[in-house]
């Protein structure tokens, strides 16, 4: 599959790139991108959530009561759940929610929505290009001159670029990561992909291995 390189100004440079169609083009498998997604989020949550149970809590264990006799049922303790500030029943412990999840499985997640992205035409191939200083301005025009406002996009990059970076952290929606770092979920939450034109190679070369 051929793109156009684009420049920043939104025109083509009369260059086209070619997508290897192993990466780009395959069949996808909507199962495996939801399981990369799902492990992704579940790897973002911390586990540190506890209640107390009856053992944790401080409080006397004396009987409330008579637990025979009054036609009730019987109390035991004023750390029954029954009872406001009692102990929590089966309440949450600290866990690890994380998971295995096979590295061919998670190459094919990354294979297939690219190959979805591609499939919709929300591949867009740009040249190289650099800022000597963040101007988040610069970023905006660049965003404006793709027709991509408003829109969200991930910009993919072949390398960390801190001025890249810095000028686009406040535009809303706009995500910026490495070929080396790309995963499901950025890539599905966008819906835009751009993609720096020295990248496209180290995209092949991470989905290749």
């Amino acid at each position: 599959m051929k793109v156009a390189v684009l420049n920043t100004s939104g025109a083509e440079t009369g260059r086209s790139i070619e997508l290897n169609d192993s990466i780009f083009g395959i069949e996808p498998n909507d199962h495996a991108i939801y399981l990369d997604v799902k492990q992704y989020l579940a790897n973002q949550r911390q586990g540190t959530h506890s209640a107390k149970e009856k053992s944790q809590l401080s409080g006397s264990t004396r009987k409330l009561k008579n637990q025979k006799g009054t036609g009730g049922a019987r109390a035991g303790s004023i750390k029954n759940p029954l009872y406001r500030g009692g102990a929590r029943v089966f309440g949450p412990r600290p866990r690890d929610y994380s998971f295995k999840l096979n590295k061919k499985v998670k190459e094919l997640a990354r294979k297939s929505i690219l190959s979805y992205k591609a499939k919709e035409s929300l591949i867009t191939v740009i040249e190289d290009f650099k800022f000597e200083v963040p101007k988040t301005q610069k970023m905006i025009e660049i965003q404006s001159n793709l027709k991509l406002n408003d829109k969200k996009v991930l910009l993919i990059l072949p390398e960390p670029n801190k001025s890249i970076y810095l000028s686009s952290r406040n535009l809303q929606g706009f995500t910026v990561l490495t070929a080396s770092d790309i995963n499901t979920y950025q890539m599905t939450k966008a819906k835009n992909l751009v993609i720096f034109e020295s990248s496209v190679g180290e995209i092949e070369k991470v989905l290749n291995k």
